[in-house]
């Protein structure tokens, strides 16, 4: 009897652990998690990856604004874990770009007049 090969989304809702984010498999997406809805298992993805995002108070402020996230309780939403875990203040990445590095002030460099 041959054994019946997984998907990814049946095999990723199979070892992960309810509620907890990980990152995501798929190109475009930051991060997934599994929620429990109804009594069965549903995969999230979530955050663009081209986006950094809580670079600052103010985008995190105008990002919250934008996409209502006061409003988002429903955690079998992308929105309400956006909002929860990349936008949060309490966020602890400050990320920017698609390769996860700390965003740097741009210093002005002076030429020598010759």
């Amino acid at each position: 009897m041959a054994k019946k090969k997984l998907s990814k989304a049946a095999a990723a809702k199979k070892r992960l652990k309810v509620g907890k984010p990980v990152p995501s498999y798929k190109p475009k997406k930051k991060k997934m998690v599994v929620v429990m809805k109804n009594g069965r298992k549903k995969l999230i993805h979530y955050g663009a990856k081209g986006f950094g995002h809580n670079i600052s108070a103010a985008a995190r402020k105008s990002f919250r604004a934008r996409h209502g996230c006061s409003k988002a309780k429903d955690k079998t939403t992308a929105k309400y874990w956006a909002c929860k875990d990349l936008w949060s203040a309490s966020s602890p990445k400050k990320t920017t770009g698609t390769k996860g590095r700390v965003a740097k002030k741009k210093t002005k460099t002076r030429r020598k007049k010759k």
